[in-house]
């Protein structure tokens, strides 16, 4: 552990326990920035990343995501939101973690060093060559974690590595690396910290921009979530009738009649036919609106 960052005792928190609340919050507070700002050297790996992700849901590929303990959890988190905000179904954004699905509720520390576990769950979930399995580790060196990536190439998916430390072990088994340098923890080996802002961190962006490249994001908006509720589906109605600039009572209409999808309803809002006819529009420009309703103003009838 000698090398590692996330694991190093740093001279700048001796005495914390001493300090008053206000000093010792500070210092926390500090390492987070730290960690968020360590993400913007990784941004060229991030992109590359959103590009795989992208690629592989496109063409009905996976994210399968592989972790242990917090950075498990941290994933779980990420693939749980993807459904709700871009629409991208649960079957396609799935978090494996350290000691199985019991884990996300009470983790389980000693499956994070079985190797075995990790080939038998992508085995389980069926992991191909037209998935992307992201590796995720705070120390970059926990077994499940970095043999689930060496079975991930082995089977041909494409890898990408996340990890906190410059050299570590789970790079070898990775396509794309993500090098996230939070640098030593205010407690030295609490990776749940810095580190695990800075996971977090990350997956939003690389997933967020996943979904920008999916075309499921317009001007900034989220438009292909899922108005589940009632509260949801008054978004997705602002959403429409920003998107396609009429007001909120024609867009709540052509929500409805979309049956709350909201990609369908700006088209139908912006002068698409029918609904068979934005389905077309959508398919035709790979699920981009904005080429969708580009399309639509190059159409005859809008000349």
């Amino acid at each position: 552990m000698q090398g590692r960052q996330t694991e190093q005792m740093s001279a700048e928190y001796l005495g914390l326990d001493t300090w008053p609340d206000e000093r010792a919050l500070a210092a926390m507070l500090e390492a987070q920035s730290r960690g968020v700002a360590s993400v913007r050297n990784a941004f060229p790996d991030i992109a590359k990343a959103a590009s795989l992700v992208a690629d592989r849901i496109r063409r009905g590929g996976r994210l399968i995501y592989a972790g242990a303990g917090s950075s498990g959890l941290i994933a779980k988190l990420d693939a749980h939101e993807l459904p709700a905000t871009f629409g991208i179904p649960h079957k396609q954004a799935l978090a494996l973690i350290a000691g199985g699905s019991g884990s996300f509720d009470k983790i389980n520390n000693k499956m994070e060093d079985s190797a075995p576990q990790a080939i038998a769950d992508l085995a389980e979930v069926k992991a191909s060559a037209d998935d992307v399995v992201i590796g995720i580790a705070a120390s970059g060196s926990t077994i499940y974690t970095c043999a689930a990536l060496i079975e991930a190439r082995r089977i041909g998916a494409a890898t990408v590595g996340i990890a906190c430390n410059e050299d570590a072990p789970i790079f070898d088994g990775a396509d794309v690396a993500i090098r996230l340098l939070s640098g030593p923890e205010v407690l030295a080996g609490s990776t749940r910290m810095a580190a695990g802002t800075a996971q977090k961190a990350a997956l939003n962006l690389l997933s967020t921009l996943a979904a920008i490249k999916l075309g499921h994001v317009y001007d900034g908006m989220m438009v292909n979530m899922r108005a589940e509720n009632e509260k949801l589906r008054e978004r997705a109605a602002h959403i429409v009738a920003r998107a396609a600039k009429v007001d909120l009572e024609l867009a709540r209409a052509k929500l409805i009649e979309a049956k709350f999808e909201p990609k369908i309803a700006i088209l139908l809002a912006a002068g698409a036919s029918d609904g068979a006819d934005a389905v077309q529009l959508l398919q035709q420009e790979q699920g981009n609106l904005r080429r969708a309703l580009a399309c639509l103003d190059a159409a005859p009838s809008k000349a």
